[in-house]
């Protein structure tokens, strides 16, 4: 199967909290999008890894995405070395996607920037000929993203772009709020953490709000990129 999209996060729940809406938006415009995460989230102060992988199985039905794939890296502990950016590479390679949706470059969680760096170098090294995988039992060819874009996390991060999601910022919240045992509960007795508070769960809209604001749009997600972003006319601007 190949993907147009293969957003990709350090725990189940990086890319439905950093880029769900946009991801929304792209399978409504008839794109097949993808999501591999790279940890199971063990480390995560509520919960456990096998009930985020219910939660990230019904969040993927909300969101309607083609597949859904888990790395089982070290949570908190998985580093950017070559063990770990072939097993990346093998992923790229096995959907070829267009564009990949990734990590924060700089955030408050250490497995974020890592996160970043790590599919940064994966998507780079896949396109080179001399780096071999082999996925069950077949050598893969090599595949390249053409685009590399980092979706905006805990940190209030500058995009270098954002992308109108209008109506689709209720599809990203049943899908973060499909992490019930991550998210503002407060019938919830496990210890509290940062993500845990009300403020949090409303910062998802008031931040899609306000960048949506700057743009003249109800809701807006942020992302940076790598290197410039080329269109092809003014015209392709909003």
């Amino acid at each position: 199967m190949k993907l147009d999209i293969l957003a990709i996060g350090a725990h189940p729940d990086d890319v439905e909290l950093g880029c769900g809406a946009t991801v929304a938006k792209a399978i409504a415009e008839g794109k097949r999008v993808g999501i591999l995460d790279l940890t199971r989230g063990e480390l995560g102060t509520r919960g456990s890894a096998e009930i985020r992988d219910k939660e990230a199985a019904a969040s993927a039905k909300i969101l309607g995405i083609s597949v859904r794939e888990n790395l089982a890296f070290n949570d908190g502990f998985f580093v950017n070395d070559k063990t770990h950016q072939l097993e990346v590479i093998k992923i790229i390679r096995k959907y070829k996607p267009k564009i990949v949706l990734c990590n924060a470059v700089a955030d408050r969680h250490i497995d974020h920037s890592k996160g970043s760096s790590l599919v940064s170098d994966a998507c780079f090294l896949s396109g080179l000929v001399k780096v071999e995988t082999n996925l069950d039992g077949t050598v893969q060819k090599v595949w390249r993203p053409k685009h590399v874009y980092h979706y905006i996390q805990w940190q209030n991060l500058e995009p270098d772009f954002v992308v109108d999601v209008g109506e689709f910022i209720k599809i990203k919240l049943a899908s973060v709020k499909a992490y019930s045992s991550q998210f503002y509960d407060p019938n919830n007795n496990e210890p509290a953490s940062p993500i845990t508070s009300k403020n949090f769960l409303d910062s998802i809209t008031y931040r899609a709000q306000d960048l949506g604001r700057l743009i003249g749009a109800d809701y807006a997600e942020g992302f940076t990129v790598e290197r410039f972003v080329a269109v092809k006319s003014l015209d392709d601007l909003i």
